[in-house]
This record gives structure tokens, C-alpha cells and sequence, in this order.
């Protein structure tokens, strides 16, 4: 072993990356833009610990509405506050119409805590609540983070499956090879969306059925509309990361803008956790990501029965998103 070889290839190697000066921005500029991302969209003066749905709030307000450390938030749709309530996504929901009234879930470790505070910031008044329990098989935290795992997934292997491999036959010459035959830009990219579409789908269909074999997940919609969902989806996402290959010729910079394209998509899109009661504006942004619609539709394809009817504009927008940057991708596409 010759440790002036080593140091000398060491030496050249870091030459190379300090040299890439669009790489070695994203390397600075990335890990930034995250924390201050994170900064903004959980931005509260004052943590809130629980979160309560509140229906028909006409202002009069009550006691329980003054506690600190809770997040009350507005809900315009009741049955839609119920799936929330049942897949636990808010801890308790109080009806403020007469006569007050308000809806647990007997499985919340969390909604029995807000409960006790309920029952006990209305005294003397408490006979005067109605309590009601939610019905129906209670939903796990796993059989809702499911659809979030598979979109994610789906994410990951899109983008980084045909972004960063483009990149990678650019820098290694490929590309330059394949302009010397017949094959067209745009053959070349629909090419790629078909080979990692299957390739998606596939390990999506492996995950789906392993899962489903040790855990025994709900799954009460449409399988056509889920596949319809993850294949539009992950037809989005690879037109996504061939649009960033397009013209870049670092791995360095295809691995930053790849990141800084995911990272948001997966934190914003309800993979892990539900975005009530974050910052209205994170909630906005997330409704422009293609990861967030991709796992709105899944869930309520598994969790609530959804139909291909009822999912329809969650494929039409994903397809339209698609068509969109498959077009960008193939205009702004360079062989060399």
C-alpha cells in the first residue's frame, strides 16, 4: 500500500469537488434552506401539545376554547372532522351549536387527556355536554402512514432513478454516444419513464403485499384507482427528475436539486403527520406538490373507501403535471 498514491488521489478527488462550484453550492446552500424550511412551517410562539376540532364556533366561545397548549381548528365539513377524529389526526371534536356536544375516540391516549380538560374546564356545566364516541374499527398510526411510506417511495426511486443516472451517462459520455444514432431526445426520455415506471410499480406491489401479510391493513377502496393514483404519480415524479436532468452535468448538483426537491415533498405532503393546525401557508405550498396529492388520494382510497370516481381529479392533476414536465424535459434535454 502506498500512502503517497492515496494521498494523491485524495488530493484530486477533493480538487474535483471544490472545483464544482455548482455542487459545492448546493452542498452549502441545501442543509440552509431545510432548517429555515422546518423554521417556517412549525413557527409558533406558543407549542401546542393537542389538537381539538371545532365545529360551529359563532364566536360566543367557552372556557375550554381559552386553554393554552391546544390548537383549536375550524372544521367546515363534520363527517370529514369525524375521519379526522378516527384516524387521529385531531385528539377530541367539539360541536359549540346547541346543545354542545362533543365526539372521542375511546383508542386516543391523547383525546382521553383532552377529555379531562374538557370535563373539567366546563364545571358545574358538565352534565350539560353530550358525549359521543366514534364508531367503527379504529385506525392504526401504521395503517396511516402506509400510503405515505409507498408514496414516498415512489418518490425516491423516480426522481433519483432517472435524474441522477441521466446525469451520471452524461458526465460518463453515454450520452454523447447515444446522439450518434437515430434515437430521438423524446424516445430516449419515454424510455426511461417506462423502464423505471415498471420498476416502481413493481417494488410498490411487493411492499403493498408484504406489509399487508405481516400487518393486516385496511385496504376498503378500488385497487384500479390505487394503481391508477401510484402510476400517474410516479409518472409525475420521473418527469420531475428527468426535467432536472435535463442540461445538468454534475452528480454533485443533480444530488443537491434532487434533495432540495424531496425533502420539502416529504415533509410537507402528510407523509408522516398531518399539517392541521401548522402554518396556513406550509398547508398552501404542500397543495402545489405532486407527493401530496399522490398520498391525499391514496389514503382515502385504503382508509375510506374511495372509488376511481372519487379520486379522479388527483389523477387528472398528476397526469396534467406529467404532460407538463415531460414536455420541459424533452425541449430542454442536451445530449452532451
Amino acid at each position: 500500500m502506498n500512502l503517497r498514491r492515496i494521498f494523491a488521489v485524495f488530493i484530486a478527488r477533493n480538487r474535483e469537488f471544490y472545483r464544482d462550484k455548482a455542487g459545492l453550492g448546493w452542498n452549502i446552500f441545501m442543509p440552509v434552506v431545510m432548517v429555515l424550511g422546518f423554521a417556517f412551517i412549525f413557527a409558533n410562539s406558543d407549542e401546542q401539545l393537542y389538537k381539538v376540532g371545532v365545529l360551529h364556533n359563532d364566536g360566543t366561545g367557552t372556557p375550554f376554547l381559552q386553554t393554552r397548549h391546544i390548537a383549536f381548528i375550524a372544521q367546515d365539513d363534520a363527517d370529514a372532522a369525524m375521519d379526522k377524529l378516527r384516524y387521529h389526526r385531531i385528539d377530541l371534536l367539539i360541536d359549540l351549536a346547541q346543545p354542545q356536544r362533543y365526539w372521542i375516540n375511546e383508542q386516543s391516549a391523547r383525546g382521553y387527556v383532552v377529555e379531562r380538560l374538557l370535563r373539567a374546564s366546563t364545571m358545574p356545566d358538565t352534565a350539560m355536554l353530550q358525549r359521543a364516541v366514534v364508531s367503527g374499527r379504529a385506525i392504526r398510526y401504521v395503517d396511516w402512514v402506509l400510503p405515505g411510506i409507498l408514496g414516498m417511495n415512489v418518490m425516491f426511486s423516480s426522481l433519483w432513478g432517472v435524474g441522477w443516472v441521466i446525469v451520471r451517462y452524461r458526465k460518463n459520455g453515454v450520452l454523447r454516444r447515444l446522439r450518434a444514432t437515430p434515437l430521438t431526445a423524446g424516445e430516449f426520455l419515454i424510455a426511461q419513464i417506462v423502464s423505471r415506471l415498471l420498476v416502481v410499480l413493481t417494488v410498490n406491489v411487493l411492499v403493498f403485499i408484504s406489509t399487508n401479510l405481516l400487518l393486516d391493513f385496511p385496504m376498503r377502496g378500488s385497487y384500479l384507482a390505487l394503481a391508477a393514483v401510484f402510476t400517474t404519480g410516479a409518472i409525475a415524479l420521473i418527469s420531475l427528475g428527468l426535467t432536472v436532468s435535463a442540461r445538468v452535468r454534475s452528480e454533485e448538483l443533480a444530488d443537491g436539486v434532487l434533495n432540495l426537491m424531496s425533502w420539502p415533498m416529504l415533509v410537507l405532503s402528510g407523509v408522516w403527520f398531518s399539517l392541521e393546525g401548522t402554518n396556513v401557508w406550509a398547508q398552501r405550498v404542500a397543495e402545489l406538490l405532486p407527493l401530496t396529492h399522490i398520498v391525499d388520494a391514496a389514503r382515502r382510497i385504503m382508509l375510506d373507501g374511495a372509488g376511481l370516481a372519487d379520486v379522479m381529479f388527483e389523477i387528472g392533476l398528476l397526469a396534467s403535471i406529467a404532460v407538463i414536465l415531460l414536455s420541459l424535459a424533452i425541449r430542454a434535454f442536451r445530449w452532451n
